[in-house]
C-alpha cells in the first residue's frame, strides 16, 4: 500500500511542476511596466523590450526601442497617476504569446482628474527562458461624451443641406426635433455628433439648400 501511495505520489509532482503559469508572468510583466511609465523608469522597459521592438502609440505614431526609451520621462510637477490593468487574454504557442489586454489611467493634472481607457496589442518571445516584447500597439478607447439637451432655437440651426464629396445629407426641422437622411430616402430622427467635421454645409443660396422649418 505505501508503494502504490508513493507511485502516485510521484506521478503527481512529475504531472505538476512547479512552474508559474505563463499567462500570470506575462501580466504581472506588463503591469510592472504600466507602473513604470509614470515615473520614467527605463530600466524596467530596457529589460522587457526586444532588440528590434516596435511601439505603436495611440495616435498612430510608430516608435522603435531607442526612440521609445529616449520619450519615456517621469511625469512633470503637478501630474502624477496610474495605469491598472483590467482584463488580460495571453495566447501562447510555444515561445510566441499574443496578448490583448484593457488598461484603465487615472491622472491628477494640476488637480483635475483625468480619466482614460486603453485597448493593448502585444506580441511576446521566450528567448533564452526570459519573455521579450516585440510589439506593442496601443488604442485609445473612446467615449461619447454625455448627451445634452439644446432649445429648438439652437438645434434650427443645424437644420440644412450637407455634403460630403457625392453624399448629401439633409438635416430638417419638423416642428419638434431634428430628422435626417439622405436625399429622396427616409428621414429618421438625428442624434448630431460633429457632423459639421466632414460635411460641408451649403452656403443659403437657395431655398432647397435649407429646410423649410
Amino acid at each position: 500500500m505505501i508503494l502504490v501511495l508513493l507511485l502516485f505520489a510521484a506521478l503527481a509532482l512529475h504531472a505538476s511542476p512547479n512552474t508559474p503559469d505563463q499567462t500570470e508572468v506575462l501580466r504581472a510583466q506588463d503591469q510592472a511596466l504600466l507602473d513604470a511609465i509614470a515615473p520614467g523608469d527605463r530600466k524596467v522597459w530596457e529589460r522587457a523590450l526586444a532588440a528590434d521592438a516596435v511601439y505603436v502609440d495611440e495616435n498612430g505614431i510608430v516608435i522603435n526601442r531607442s526612440e521609445f526609451l529616449k520619450q519615456l520621462e517621469p511625469l512633470p510637477a503637478g501630474a502624477s497617476g496610474s495605469i491598472q490593468i483590467t482584463t488580460y487574454e495571453a495566447h501562447i504557442s510555444g515561445d510566441m504569446a499574443t496578448v490583448v489586454h484593457t488598461d484603465d489611467e487615472q491622472e491628477n493634472y494640476h488637480g483635475q482628474m483625468l480619466h482614460a481607457r486603453y485597448l493593448t496589442t502585444e506580441t511576446w518571445r521566450r528567448e533564452a527562458g526570459e519573455w521579450k516584447l516585440h510589439l506593442v500597439h496601443t488604442y485609445a478607447m473612446l467615449e461619447d461624451p454625455p448627451a445634452i439637451s439644446l432649445p429648438g432655437e439652437t438645434l434650427q440651426q443645424y437644420a440644412g443641406r450637407y455634403v460630403a464629396g457625392d453624399l448629401i445629407y439633409l438635416i430638417q426641422w419638423d416642428g419638434k426635433q431634428l430628422v435626417g437622411g439622405r436625399e429622396a430616402g427616409h428621414m429618421k430622427p438625428f442624434k448630431g455628433r460633429g457632423a459639421r467635421r466632414t460635411f460641408h454645409r451649403r452656403p443659403a443660396a437657395s431655398p432647397e439648400d435649407f429646410s423649410a422649418g
